[in-house]
């Protein structure tokens, strides 16, 4: 099969985070079949891409704040002691 042609996209805006060792690079991007958020994790130079539509931004948001409350309303599981001799 031939390579499929390079689509011109155009970059709106750009964020990045440092969490632990991982970078999270967050790209809002613009080609001929509309806007999306491209989100990249970076660890120790191997990196992952998911694309999200722009239509599909408020949903994705939605999920990530439940999740963010999730985190801060359930508390931690504590790691078993081991027993003492």
């Amino acid at each position: 099969m031939p390579p499929k042609p390079q689509v011109q996209e155009d970059t709106l805006r750009t964020e990045k985070i440092q969490i632990e060792r991982k970078t999270f690079v967050f790209t809002l991007k613009e080609n001929p079949r509309g806007r999306f958020l491209r989100i990249t994790e970076d660890v120790n130079g191997r990196r992952d891409n998911i694309i999200v539509p722009s239509t599909g931004l408020d949903e994705f948001k939605k999920v990530i704040d439940a999740m963010v409350k999730a985190s801060t309303d359930i508390p931690e599981k504590t790691q078993p002691q081991p027993p003492q001799l």
